[in-house]
């Protein structure tokens, strides 16, 4: 069975010949950069054969890392990029977006004060129709209140491949981070959206393997089958070995059958994103 992660934040330090933005718009997960190197020997450990990189906010609007590392191991990584909707030359990056080897699409972090104005203001209203008539899908993370915006924009943009992360969880615990959870589910109406069951187990003050989440995990099945449910970690704030992050999904939910793992844990995804699969 092929097994992807549909989110890891790869970086590096922020150096003189490599700087971070001098504002930054999200704090890094962890002190320790995650390189490349590492990942990879998680993912071997973890028995885990691909990750779709999504760099990170911290680093501005960058991909050279997560392009460098699919790249060298272009079977292993795979890449949702990072653009400036305001920058004047974005208006024509658009058509030539996946033509850049090891990319497949865009990420917009739309969650935070600081980047939430993306998408209240109209900043990504030129980018939505570009990217459906494209082919380019993207992936969005918005707090739970906010997932009435994006089915807007799936409802208009019909051919817009879109991909919910987190299943819209920001911040909190247990009842607190699913609070507003049914304005997610709602949005499984629209054929063109698929969700990531992704960094889940940060969202609970539950421990391993992570039980409490199987109620919600279900509603998630239900509402979007099997085939537009993306498992993914997050690793670099993941508050398990990486491997657990991996088995309390593919071993610990008793009413997954094989067939609806194989899409989980890595085959809908590849297809979602267009990476083609393994021969």
């Amino acid at each position: 069975m092929l097994i992807v992660d549909s989110q890891v934040h790869l970086w590096a330090a922020s150096t003189p010949e490599r700087p971070w933005p001098k504002v930054l718009r999200s704090r890094p997960q962890r002190e320790v950069p995650l390189g490349r190197d590492e990942m990879l020997r998680e993912m071997d450990a973890a028995g885990v054969d691909r990750v779709v990189i999504v760099p990170p906010a911290w680093e501005g609007d960058r991909n050279d890392l997560g392009l460098a590392a699919a790249q060298a191991y272009p079977g292993r990584f795979a890449v949702m990029g990072r653009f400036d909707p305001d920058a004047p030359q974005s208006r024509g990056m658009i058509a030539g977006w996946r033509q850049q080897p090891g990319m497949l699409g865009f990420r917009f972090s739309l969650h935070a004060p600081a980047l939430k104005p993306l998408l209240t203001e109209g900043h990504l209203d030129w980018v939505w129709p570009e990217a459906e008539k494209h082919g380019i899908p993207v992936m969005v993370l918005v707090q739970q209140a906010d997932v009435p915006l994006i089915d807007k924009v799936a409802a208009r943009y019909p051919g817009l491949r879109l991909v919910m992360d987190h299943c819209a969880l920001t911040t909190g615990k247990d009842e607190e981070a699913f609070r507003e959870f049914d304005k997610l589910l709602a949005i499984a109406r629209r054929p063109n959206v698929a969700v990531k069951v992704s960094c889940l187990p940060l969202y609970t003050s539950d421990s391993y393997p992570f039980r409490w989440l199987h109620p919600y995990l279900r509603r998630v099945y239900d509402a979007f089958g099997p085939r537009r449910m993306f498992w993914g970690t997050d690793f670099s704030r993941l508050p398990c070995s990486y491997k657990q992050g991996l088995t309390y999904m593919s071993e610990e939910i008793p009413w997954l059958s094989a067939d609806d793992k194989e899409w989980i844990l890595g085959r809908g995804v590849c297809e979602w994103l267009g990476w083609p699969l393994p021969e």
